[in-house]
C-alpha cells in the first residue's frame, strides 16, 4: 500500500509523520476530540493515544527488526487500531467514558477504508484481522478457552503481531496498570510460542480435525479425527447483488441449490415480509439433502455468524462437511 508505505516511520530516524498522516486520513482527524477514561487514558483523545502507540510502536526494537512490508502492515494496524471509537464512545451513568464495541466494529470499518484505497484482500484482511482482535493478549491469560482464542487468532492474524499491535497500545496511553498489562501481553506471546501458534497459523492434522477441535471444549489439537463426512455443503454468505448465483453457475453448475430467493418466488413471500416460512422451508430442503448424502448449495445471505452457524451446525450434525 503506498500510502502507507510513504507514511511509515524509516531508518535511519524512525519519526512518525503525524502532519501528513493527518492531512492525508479524515478518519485520522476524526479522532480528535474523541473522548476516553480519564483513568486508563490518561494521555488524551483518541488522537493523542493514536499518536502516541504509533510513535511507541517506532521505537520497538521487535518491529524495527521486521522486514519492511511487515513494518508498513503493522503500522497501519497500529495507525487504525481505534478508529471506530468516535461511533463507540459513550458515557455512562456513573460518569465513566466506554467505547464497547470498537474492536468489531474498527474490524470492518477498516476493512472498508482500505478496499476503498485498492489494498490487496490478504493484506487488508490480516490488518482488520488485528483490529478485531487487539486487545485479546491484555485478557486472554484469563480465559479457561485460551487455548482456542490463541489458536483462532493465529489462523485469522498472527499472534507475533498482535503482540507487537498490543504492546504499542499500551505504551501509548498513561495508566496506572501499563506494567501488569505489558506483562500479560508477554505471557500471551510465550503462550502462543510453546503451542506453536506465534508466527504462524496452528497446524492440525487435516481440515476435519481444526473444524471439530473448535466445536469440542477440551479436545485435543493433535487429535487426527476420522472424516466420516459423507457430502458437501457449500454455505454462501454475501448481500443481495454480489453474485452468488454467478459464481453458482460458474464453480457448483451440477449441485441442487437451497435458495431462499426461489423459496420466497415459490411461496409468495416479500424480502420484507414475514421469513419463517422461508426459513422453515429451506431447512427441510438442506435435511431431505443432508439425509440423502447428497451435496448441494446454501444460498442465502448468511452475513452474521449466527446464521452461518445455523447452517454449518445442521450440516455437521449430519455428517457433512
Amino acid at each position: 500500500m503506498r500510502v502507507f508505505e510513504e507514511l511509515c516511520p524509516a531508518p535511519p530516524h524512525w519519526e512518525v509523520p503525524w502532519r501528513g498522516i493527518r492531512d492525508a486520513f479524515g478518519w485520522v482527524r476524526d479522532l480528535a476530540g474523541v473522548p476516553q477514561d480519564a483513568v486508563f487514558h490518561g494521555e488524551g483523545d483518541v488522537e493523542v493515544h493514536t499518536r502516541m502507540a504509533c510513535e511507541a510502536l517506532a521505537s520497538l526494537p521487535a518491529w524495527r527488526a521486521r522486514p519492511a512490508a511487515e513494518r508498513v502492515r503493522l503500522f497501519t494496524a497500529v495507525l487504525m487500531h481505534d478508529v471506530a471509537k468516535p461511533h463507540c464512545t459513550a458515557t455512562g451513568d456513573d460518569g465513566r467514558i466506554t467505547a464497547r464495541g470498537h474492536s468489531r466494529r474498527g474490524d470492518l470499518m477498516a476493512r472498508r477504508i482500505l478496499w476503498e484505497l485498492g489494498a490487496p484482500v490478504a493484506w487488508r484482511e490480516h490488518v482488520a484481522a488485528l483490529i478485531r482482535h487487539h486487545q485479546v493478549p491484555f485478557w486472554a491469560l484469563e480465559r479457561p478457552d485460551l487455548q482456542q482464542i490463541a489458536f483462532r487468532a493465529s489462523l485469522l492474524a498472527r499472534n507475533d503481531d498482535l503482540v507487537l499491535l498490543a504492546s504499542a497500545d499500551i505504551l501509548g496511553r498513561v495508566c496506572p496498570d501499563t506494567a501488569e498489562l505489558l506483562d500479560n501481553v508477554a505471557l500471551y506471546g510465550e503462550y502462543c510460542a510453546e503451542q506453536g501458534c506465534l508466527d504462524a497459523p496452528r497446524a492440525f492434522p487435516s481440515d476435519h480435525a481444526r473444524f471439530w477441535y473448535f466445536r469440542t471444549p477440551g479436545r485435543d489439537p493433535a487429535y487426527a479425527a476420522h472424516d466420516d463426512t459423507r457430502c458437501t455443503v457449500t454455505v454462501l454468505s454475501g448481500l443481495p447483488g454480489a453474485g452468488k448465483d454467478h459464481w453458482i453457475a460458474a464453480n457448483r453448475p451440477d449441485l441442487p441449490v437451497v435458495s431462499l430467493d426461489r423459496l420466497r418466488a415459490e411461496l409468495g413471500v416479500s424480502p420484507a415480509g414475514d421469513q419463517r416460512a422461508v426459513a422453515a422451508a429451506a431447512y427441510e430442503q438442506a435435511r431431505a439433502h443432508l439425509r440423502a448424502g447428497r451435496s448441494f448449495v446454501w444460498n442465502a445471505t448468511n452475513v452474521s455468524r449466527q446464521q452461518r452457524e445455523a447452517c454449518t451446525g445442521l450440516a455437521a450434525r449430519y455428517r457433512a462437511r
